[in-house]
């Protein structure tokens, strides 16, 4: 049984509204929100200067709460090329943020997000506040859905990650054993 806990920071990155969502797991494996925000840049401001805000932003979260690990939602198409391109750039610099603060960063889409948290991969906003509020036994939704949505990253996170780590290292003890078997029928 797991001993520690973990903290993770979800996040879900846009250049306008980036929600991120501090959860713990402890070792009974209760989820717990520990704090949440929106990094909000003005569309007035010059793109570079939006994005040095979010990074600058980012960077003070993971000063002050020291996650151990990093879930953010995977890019999906959008209708607005200019929206994706935005959300690409904003999803560097957040990248960037966690890889200097040496956070290792796992993907979720968002279909596999509402799949963990609501039970189907169709749920709308209300439904995913509802979980998130039902699963951290919150007494009020987490408004607004950026940060919601967030704080659902992170509850996917914690909630898959410790099987994928186990998988994870079963296929590195398996290759390693692969490996061991091709190098002794090399040596007969």
């Amino acid at each position: 049984m797991n001993t520690k806990t973990t903290t993770v920071l979800g996040i879900d990155p846009g250049l306008d509204r980036t929600g991120w969502a501090i959860l713990t797991r402890d070792a009974r494996s209760v989820l717990s929100l520990v704090a949440c925000g929106l990094i909000h840049t003005d569309a007035g401001q010059e793109l570079p200067v939006r994005l040095d805000y979010v990074y600058r932003e980012l960077q003070k979260v993971l000063a002050a709460y020291a996650p151990d690990q990093v879930a953010m939602e995977q890019n999906y198409f959008l209708k607005r090329a200019q929206t994706m391109a935005n959300t690409v750039m904003t999803r560097g610099v957040i990248i960037l943020a966690c890889q200097q603060a040496g956070k290792p960063i796992t993907f979720y889409p968002p279909k596999r997000v509402k799949m963990i948290i609501c039970g189907t991969g169709t749920a709308d906003k209300k439904q995913v506040q509802r979980m998130v509020q039902l699963t951290l036994r919150l007494d009020k939704v987490i408004s607004p859905d950026d940060t919601a949505d967030a704080a659902a990253i992170g509850i996917c996170h914690l909630k898959t990650a410790p099987l994928n780590n186990m998988l994870n290292v079963k296929a590195a003890f398996l290759e390693k054993l692969k490996a061991a078997q091709v190098q002794q029928i090399k040596r007969k």
